[in-house]
């Protein structure tokens, strides 16, 4: 096991989502006028195999396949009978330490990828008990324009939750400054709120000022107001944002106690702020407290 985790520590990481790389999209179902296809993500079982090789290395787990046969069995294909048969697969993965799942996958036989298909699903099942690849299910009704092929002409953006760690920050705050598409809350599920969090939510407005609060729930959430966040895993990525704005608001007030009066209204005019209270995103936030960190330490800003 990877730097000898411990076994809550190889499960955290089975649980973080797969590089934005590694995510495709699947049209599952069209709209009657064939202009709307929705859309579900998934990963290739490589991407589940690199991760538990990179924890637990190759010889750190296993896996198993069984297959069975079921025959023959009529399905209506293209408006036809077609005399067919079943595939089903079951797979047990293994990872000494921590436990056995197992998975079932199942595709028609006159589908020349169906060994493949039943592999692939009965894997990734078996991975999911496991909490690998399980963040998946989390996604509610995705709805796009498809081409005349049943493409999508544009992919959907993936939301701040379901990025690796390493990809979260970046893509908070591009999108916090309003420089990427952001998937609305209707595309998330929906669950069970806690009242906890959504009172630290609403206990930021005062310091972060109305904009910056309001452009954060918009941002990430898709909402106007902390009570509409769709999840608590929304609303924690949210209070997480918005503590980091806080903090930063705090530093700004620190450093404009220190400072002189002209000197600290003179950065604010140079970033077009009106006064605190009107900081418009966190981009703009990010360059104020950048500039007043430089006049703190006595270093022209540049």
């Amino acid at each position: 096991m990877e730097n000898s985790l411990t076994t809550a520590e190889a499960l955290a990481r089975l649980e973080e989502p797969f590089a934005s790389k590694d995510v495709k999209w699947l049209v599952a179902a069209t709209s009657r006028d064939s202009r709307k296809g929705r859309v579900t993500p998934y990963a290739d079982p490589r991407a589940y195999t690199d991760r538990l090789n990179q924890i637990f290395t190759a010889s750190g787990w296993t896996r198993q396949y069984n297959v069975h046969t079921v025959s023959p069995i009529t399905r209506i294909r293209k408006d036809k009978a077609v005399q067919t048969g079943k595939v089903l697969v079951t797979c047990v993965v293994s990872i000494p330490g921590i436990g056995t799942h197992t998975g079932s996958g199942e595709e028609w036989a006159d589908d020349e990828n169906a060994m493949t298909s039943a592999e692939a699903q009965a894997f990734k099942r078996a991975c999911s008990c496991f909490g690998l690849g399980r963040y998946f299910y989390n996604f509610g009704e995705i709805w796009v324009d498809i081409d005349e092929y049943k493409q999508p002409r544009q992919l959907p953006a993936l939301p701040i939750w379901a990025l690796p760690v390493n990809e979260r920050r970046g893509a908070g705050e591009a999108r916090a400054n309003g420089k990427s598409p952001i998937y609305g809350h209707a595309s998330v599920q929906k669950g069970p709120l806690d009242a906890n969090v959504t009172g630290k939510i609403e206990g930021c407005r005062k310091d972060l000022g109305g904009l910056l609060y309001s452009n954060i729930l918009r941002s990430i959430a898709r909402v106007r107001s902390a009570r509409d966040i769709p999840n608590q895993q929304v609303q924690r990525e949210v209070l997480k944002w918005m503590e980091s704005g806080v903090r930063g608001m705090t530093q700004v007030r620190c450093v404009a106690a220190e400072i002189s009066e002209a000197e600290f209204f003179g950065i604010l005019d140079r970033l077009a702020i009106r006064s605190l209270d009107q900081i418009p995103n966190f981009g703009v936030l990010a360059k104020l407290v950048k500039e007043m960190s430089e006049a703190q330490n006595g270093r022209p800003a540049a």
